[in-house]
């Protein structure tokens, strides 16, 4: 394999790496009708539990550089020659990389159904009203009631098991593949879910349910990000038939469930389409970014900010943000196309730094905004390479490192723009990345953002899947997802590396199908409790687990 070229000091190229949507597959990842909804189909063999599980011998090898551009910055030591079957670096082979794309992402989870946690799910857009029900029950038969109790959930726990606090389901009768349930957020003493037209707040403690606002259309996009007031922008539809455009945005009050304000975001040129837009907040600002252009606007009262710049350069079409910073992934209007990042004033939108992609490469993910942290992609040659970019725009460190880390963020939808993914986290100078899960489990990697390596990996080990959920005060905080007949677990792993601490484990009973079932979940972990949320309901007439919570 030849080296790739060094970075062109002029334009190079992006465009379509990492978005290549596969056609919908109504109902995929989703029980038959007729089952019981709550429960995972069919259950497997019981696995003997091993905990904390042994890491596995891996060769600590830095890959070749050359399979994935661009190569480590100066200083950084010397690279190694070609493999001629290269296992290391984040990269994956010319196939690999072509079905990551295609049809592994990672918003939230390897995504699964409720059978083989291993295939996608397919994305749609749903259209019914939801009517949360205020039963902390499970159906244990068909799925046509809410039959059972809360008590059923916790039996026969056993010693140092946590136990289900609450769990709430859905009652919705719909049209077409089902509604989005996407929102979850968990703020002060309230849990908030969105499920079609409707946010709902529950109370953390016992799930009873505080406030629910009403939308005129379905809600169409949300983000996990909030102020620091405990406010987020909601994205909904300008009216309910399927043409309808996503373009009406509105700021919440998570605490009261009040609306602040209202107002539609403008178009921007005349092919500007409203699919699938993105949101992202920093400080007083959110950013709407949809497919070629995005636009700003004042959290606190809806004044516009900025807009993407037309014309001739490099034109922003979305943008990330967090912890007060904000960068533009950008286009230039040269012959190749070249993908461009720039640092971002939130307020005035004005760049501060550029970093240019090596030609034919797109950026295909953003792992973090502070760290920069991007993902970089070839479509034509398959290459692909995780960089880190300084306050000044330039690469600073390549991440190396042994196993396959899934390509993208789970959503590949053609008119959606990039967001920061939800399952990498940074924490002083740390990036921690989950690898593909294979018949083994899969691992966290953490990496040293000074260097680009790997510093240690913990394994999910006895073939389950370990995902990061936050980052602080020196702990990386993990799920490791639930089996069928095993609970799922919350663990604490120091920043140094170590044995994992169990933080909570839930109840491996009767619990453990139900909350094994949820596909491509929202999950969070805050004062001791569990979260976990569905993010699509099939709406079809009959109960389904919406949210579930867990604590000691």
């Amino acid at each position: 394999m030849t080296e790739p070229p060094q970075p062109p000091n002029q334009p190079p190229t992006p465009s379509g790496y990492g978005h290549l949507p596969g056609p919908p597959q109504p109902g995929y990842g989703y029980p038959p009708q007729g089952e019981n909804p709550y429960a995972q189909q069919p259950a497997p063999q019981p696995q003997p539990q091993q905990y904390p599980p042994q890491p596995p011998t891996v060769p600590q090898q830095p890959a070749a550089y050359g399979y994935g551009y661009p190569p480590p910055p100066p200083g950084s030591g010397p690279a190694l020659p070609p493999k001629k079957k290269p296992t290391a670096l984040i990269a994956a082979s010319a196939v690999a990389a072509v079905l990551l794309v295609a049809t592994v992402g990672y918003f939230g989870f390897v995504k699964g159904d409720d059978k083989d946690p291993k295939e996608p799910v397919a994305q749609g857009s749903g259209s019914t009203d939801a009517t949360p029900s205020g039963s902390a029950s499970v159906d244990k038969g068909d799925g046509s009631g809410n039959g059972g109790q809360e008590a059923d959930l916790n039996a026969g726990r056993k010693q140092g098991e946590g136990k289900v606090l609450w769990l709430k389901t859905a009652k919705i009768d719909g049209p077409g593949m089902g509604v989005e349930a996407d929102g979850h957020w968990v703020v002060g003493d309230t849990v908030v879910k969105s499920v079609w037209k409707n946010l709902t707040g529950y109370a953390v403690t016992d799930g009873k349910e505080k406030w629910t606002l009403p939308f005129p259309a379905p809600i169409c996009a949300v983000t996990p990000q909030t102020t620091a007031e405990g406010k987020t922008v909601v994205m909904y539809r300008d009216g309910e038939s399927d043409s309808a455009s996503c373009t009406q945005m509105r700021v919440v009050d998570l605490k009261t469930g009040k609306e602040v304000w209202s107002k539609e975001v403008p178009k921007e040129q005349l092919f500007d389409i409203f699919t699938s837009p993105t949101v992202a907040i920093t400080g007083d600002t959110v950013a709407i970014s949809r497919s070629g252009t995005a636009s700003a606007f004042k959290v606190s009262n809806g004044d516009k900010l900025f807009a993407s710049t037309q014309g001739e350069g490099c034109k922003p079409d979305s943008y990330t943000a967090g912890n007060g910073k904000m960068v533009a992934l950008a286009t230039c209007l040269d012959d190749d196309h070249t993908a461009e990042v720039q640092g971002t004033d939130p307020v005035s939108g004005k760049k501060s730094w550029t970093f240019r992609a090596p030609k034919g490469f797109k950026v295909t993910s953003v792992y973090s905004v502070d760290p920069l942290v991007v993902d970089l992609g070839n479509e034509a040659s398959k290459e692909r390479s995780i960089v880190v970019i300084g306050a000044d725009g330039k690469q600073t460190a390549t991440l190396t490192a042994e196993g396959k880390f899934p390509i993208g963020c789970g959503d590949t939808g053609i008119f959606r723009a990039l967001s920061t993914c939800s399952t990498a986290v940074a924490d002083g100078g740390t990036l921690y990345l989950p690898t593909a899960r294979d018949e083994k489990g899969n691992e966290i990697v953490a990496f040293d953002l000074a260097t680009g390596k790997a510093k240690w990996r913990s394994p999910a080990g006895d073939k389950r899947t370990l995902m990061p959920l936050k980052a602080a005060n020196g702990q990386l905080i993990a799920y490791r997802k639930a089996e069928h007949d095993k609970g799922g677990e919350v663990l604490s792993i120091p920043a140094a590396g170590g044995t994992p601490t169990a933080l909570l484990r839930n109840p491996s009973g009767p619990a453990a199908p139900v909350e094994s079932s949820f596909s491509t979940p929202k999950v969070d972990y805050v004062d001791g409790r569990f979260f976990i949320s569905a993010s699509r309901l099939l709406a079809k007439g009959k109960d389904e687990k919406l949210l579930m919570v867990f604590g000691n």
